[in-house]
This record gives C-alpha cells, structure tokens and sequence, in this order.
C-alpha cells in the first residue's frame, strides 16, 4: 500500500497543471513543425504563439499553486527547445526557400502574377520544389550551391540548445536575461512567415525595400545575428517588478508603452520594431547601471 501510495502521488505531482501548461508548449511546437512542413505559415506562427502563451503560463501557475519542481524545470527546457529551437528554426529554412525566387509573385503587364494557381499553395509548391531539387537532384531555380542554403536556418535550435541549457545554470538572470531568450527570439523570427504569408495575395505589389528584406541572404544573415544574439553576454530586461516605482522600473515601463504603441500604429511590423526597441533599451539600462557604478 506504501509503494502504491507514493506511486499515485509521484503521478499527481509528474502530471499537475504547471507541467500540462508545459506539455501544451511543447505540442504547439509540434503541430506548428507539421504545419510548416505543409505550408500553412499562419497556423504554424499561431501554434507558436500559443506555445509562447502556454510558456508564460506554466511558470505563473507553478509559483501561484508552489508546485515548483526539479522535474518541472525539466520539461520547461525540453518543451522550449522544440517549441523555440526546433519549429522557429524549421520555420524559417522554409522562408529561406521562399526568398531563393519572387519572380513567381511578381505581376505581369496584364494584372496577373506569373503564378498562376491557388496562392494558398504557394509555399508548399515551392517546399517541393526544393526537396525535388535537394534530394532528387531535379535541375530547377534551386541551383546546385543555392539549394543547401536554407540549412542555415539550423543554426536556431543549435544556439537554442546552449542557450536553453546556460539559462538553467546561470545564477545571474534572475533579475535579468544574459542573451535574448528564446522565446522572444521565436517571436522575432515569427514576424517573417506570418507576414508573408498574410500579405501573399499582394506580394507582387510590394516595395523593392520588403522584397529584399524576404529574400534568402537577408532572411540567412537575420537568422545568424538573432541566433549568436541568444548566447550573446549581454544583459537584457527582464519584466520582473520588485515594485512598482518609475525609478526603478523606467525602462520598464517605457519599452511597455512604446510597445502597446507601436501595436496600434504598426500592427504586425510591430514585432521587429517591439524587439530592436527591447534591445535598445537594454543597452541604454545597461549603460546606466554601469556609469552609476564607476
């Protein structure tokens, strides 16, 4: 009776409601793999917000129940490493293989784009044109060297695993961020699918400028950056409060603002702009703390 009483607790606490908040995240993150690999973009980036949600979550319930647990921080950095490692970098190697060609998007003279079916299939035909041309060696626009390009994108959940793996052992970021977290870094890379594929029946009436923003080496070059930026020794704000002062809390309270309006007035261009501000003003905090010190 003792053993079956300890198992029937053991399984209480294995399966409480942080730890279903955190197995939520981690199946948000595999159905968001499914629906890149099926060109669904938008319920791929929904399914990781969500995840992003859930990740929130778990962390609240588990301090509001006190059911904080070894295990429990466990299965946060195994659910994170999929839902911000692996499906944000499989997101963006299929926006990689979007920007290698527009030219199917561009409009002809007589208002028609050069392709000709159902926009909604857009990005799964061109996955399998990709995957004819890498693993069939079929000769299409993916030429020889341009067609091991979108492995770069690999590079997410590499730095995702150290960074995941340090955060638990860093005795520094609990006040804090060292290196942008992950999941803001999901968030970030989320903003390119999601406003490509929402903007894909006019993308052919787009500025030169977002265009190249969408194309491969911009995507390749973004992808690197945010991915070194997550191992990165650089301290970021946390929206941790001790209290409620504006002394203390200003940069805070200001990258709060300027976020709600950059929601209103930019929308979903808001995600970038939401997260250089966030860098910016960690710099800027960090600057400060540093001159007050000397």
């Amino acid at each position: 009776m003792d053993n079956k009483g300890q198992l029937s607790s053991s399984t209480i606490r294995m399966f409480n409601v942080p730890n279903l908040l955190t197995a939520a995240n981690l199946l948000g993150g595999f159905f968001s793999i499914i629906a890149t690999l099926s060109g669904r973009l938008d319920l791929a980036c929904l399914a990781l917000l969500l995840s992003a949600i859930f990740d929130f979550f778990d962390g609240m319930a588990a301090r509001v129940l006190q059911q904080h647990s070894p295990l429990g921080k466990q299965l946060d950095s195994l659910a994170d490493m999929v839902s911000f490692g692996i499906a944000p970098g499989m997101l963006m190697f299929v926006m990689i293989i979007l920007g290698v060609d527009q030219t199917g998007l561009k409009i002809q003279e007589n208002g028609l784009r050069l392709f000709q079916g159902d926009i909604d299939t857009y990005p799964e035909i061109q996955i399998l044109a990709w995957v004819r041309a890498f693993f069939y060696n079929e000769p299409n626009y993916f030429d020889a060297t341009i067609k091991w390009l979108p492995f770069t994108a690999m590079i997410i959940p590499f730095f995702a695993m150290f960074r995941l793996a340090k955060f638990n052992i860093d005795e520094r970021q609990t006040d804090k961020f060292i290196g942008v977290p992950t999941p803001l870094a999901t968030i970030f890379f989320i903003f390119f699918p999601l406003y490509f594929y929402t903007e894909l029946p006019n993308w052919g009436y787009k500025s030169d400028y977002v265009r190249q923003i969408f194309d491969c080496y911009s995507l390749v070059g973004i992808v690197v950056l945010f991915s070194i930026l997550m191992v990165a020794n650089v301290p970021l704000i946390a929206l941790k409060f001790k209290n409620l002062t504006w002394k203390d809390n200003k940069f805070r309270y200001t990258l709060i603002g300027l976020s709600l309006l950059s929601i209103v007035i930019f929308r979903l261009w808001s995600i970038p702009i939401i997260v250089t501000l966030y860098l910016l003003l960690s710099i800027i905090e960090n600057s400060q703390i540093k001159k007050n010190e000397i």
